[in-house]
C-alpha cells in the first residue's frame, strides 16, 4: 500500500518520524491524520505545496505555514510508492556477509 511518510526536522535532524496509509490524491488528508499522531497544528497547504507534491512526490512546510508557533524548522512530507521494487542498494559495495 502506498504511503505518506513525514518527518519533522529540529536543527537539521529528523526528530520525528511516521507514515500513513494513503492514495496520492488523499495526500491532504494522511498529513492531517499525522500531524494529529504529532501533536501539531496542520499547516496550511499552499498552491507552491501541491506543485511540489505533484511533480517531485515531496514538500516541505516552514514555520511560516503553521497559523500557530512551532518548535521545528521544517515538516517534510513525501509520498512513498508501494511498486514491489527491492530498496536495497544492488551495489557491491554494500553488501552484506552475514559470517
Amino acid at each position: 500500500m502506498p504511503r505518506l511518510w513525514a518527518r519533522i526536522i529540529k536543527k537539521h535532524r529528523i526528530d520525528r518520524q511516521a507514515t500513513a496509509e494513503c492514495a496520492f490524491q488523499d495526500a491532504e488528508a494522511a498529513l492531517t491524520e499525522l500531524c494529529r499522531g504529532f501533536d501539531i497544528p496542520r499547516p496550511i497547504w499552499l498552491n507552491k505545496h501541491t506543485r511540489e507534491f505533484e511533480e517531485f512526490r515531496r514538500t516541505q512546510f516552514l514555520p511560516e505555514h503553521f497559523i500557530e508557533e512551532v518548535p521545528f524548522q521544517k515538516l517534510e512530507i513525501e509520498f512513498l510508492e508501494d511498486d514491489d521494487h527491492s530498496r536495497r542498494s544492488r551495489d557491491p559495495r554494500n553488501q552484506f556477509d552475514g559470517d
